[in-house]
């Protein structure tokens, strides 16, 4: 009989361990799976939207799946955004103020933290200025100083600033490179001078291979801000054949505003051939896509650079 009872003792203790493991489990689970549904819903949302029809559309009981798959609005919604066109422009636009900022903000953030000189703090606190004060308070001294310089509708005011450090998220990009580097040890660099390795053959040769991991970070960070930016663009390029995919995308969202005949008269949008919140979210879909193919391929290393980073306090 003792040996019974000790028996379902312990078969009651070891199940009870295991649910003890089993339920923190199940609810870290459940708290995941939420968050990444409210993470994943409006892309699921656009995704559905951008693949129904009008009567879909209009239907109150067609929610998540549509009746038929209704391709037409990519193809509506390339036609409206000239999206080839655009997509090259953007494409250009993205790379070059991407590499631009990797090439002029690590060496800045390169020399606040390694160099000594006069002024070092000053300049950090107009870094951290630069990076509080909006791109929009200061748009109007910049569209007068870049008309004077007559840069206007040339990709000149948000490519050449990248290449000085500064254009969108500039400041941030420095102080970034800045704290990965006050993190390093200086031995590698010392022992590369000592070698007789100059400023530019200590950083490419030295310094480089060690920062990978924070380029990465930086990188996504930059393609993804510069693909998606609409202010600043849409106030330097006017010329249609100058324009980039998210002015596109604007403008389909501004003409489902206009009136049937001025759809007819200048965009051949009729009954037969409709545009709607389907056709905008197919435009959104195409916009987001060839940021979600690279994001695909540098998944792995931009995690990886979130961890090794080392983004400290000095």
């Amino acid at each position: 009989m003792n040996i019974n009872t000790a028996s379902v003792s312990r078969t009651l203790s070891t199940a009870g361990k295991k649910t003890a493991k089993v339920v923190p489990q199940v609810l870290l689970y459940a708290v995941m799976t939420g968050l990444a549904f409210i993470f994943l819903y409006p892309f699921l949302f656009m995704l559905v939207t951008s693949l129904m029809n009008n009567s879909d559309l209009n239907n109150s009981l067609v929610r998540w799946l549509p009746r038929e798959l209704y391709f037409e609005n990519f193809s509506m919604a390339a036609r409206l955004m000239d999206y080839w066109a655009t997509t090259k422009n953007t494409v250009f636009y993205t790379v070059a103020a991407t590499v631009g900022q990797l090439i002029s903000c690590s060496m800045a953030g390169y020399a606040l933290a390694r160099f000594e000189f006069f002024g070092r703090k000053i300049a950090m606190f107009f870094i951290i200025l630069a990076m509080l004060v909006p791109t929009q308070t200061i748009i109007v001294p910049q569209y007068v100083i870049y008309t004077d310089l007559e840069w206007l509708n040339t990709f000149n005011p948000i490519v050449i600033p990248a290449f000085l450090g500064f254009g969108l998220r500039g400041p941030l990009f420095i102080y970034i490179f800045r704290q990965f580097f006050l993190g390093q040890p200086r031995e590698l660099e010392e022992a590369a001078r000592v070698d007789g390795c100059g400023f530019i053959r200590t950083f490419t040769h030295v310094v480089f291979p060690v920062a990978k991991s924070i380029y990465i970070v930086v990188l996504v960070l930059a393609l993804v801000w510069h693909w998606a930016d609409f202010f600043e663009p849409s106030m330097y390029l006017n010329k249609s054949h100058l324009k980039l995919v998210s002015m596109r995308l604007q403008g389909i969202s501004d003409i489902l505003t206009l009136p049937a005949d001025v759809l007819q008269s200048e965009h051949n949008i009729n009954d037969n051939n409709p545009i709607s919140d389907a056709t905008l979210m197919a435009g959104t879909f195409m916009v987001v896509l060839p940021i979600l193919v690279a994001y695909a391929f540098l998944q792995k290393q931009f995690v990886q650079g979130i961890e090794r980073s080392g983004l400290t306090g000095e």
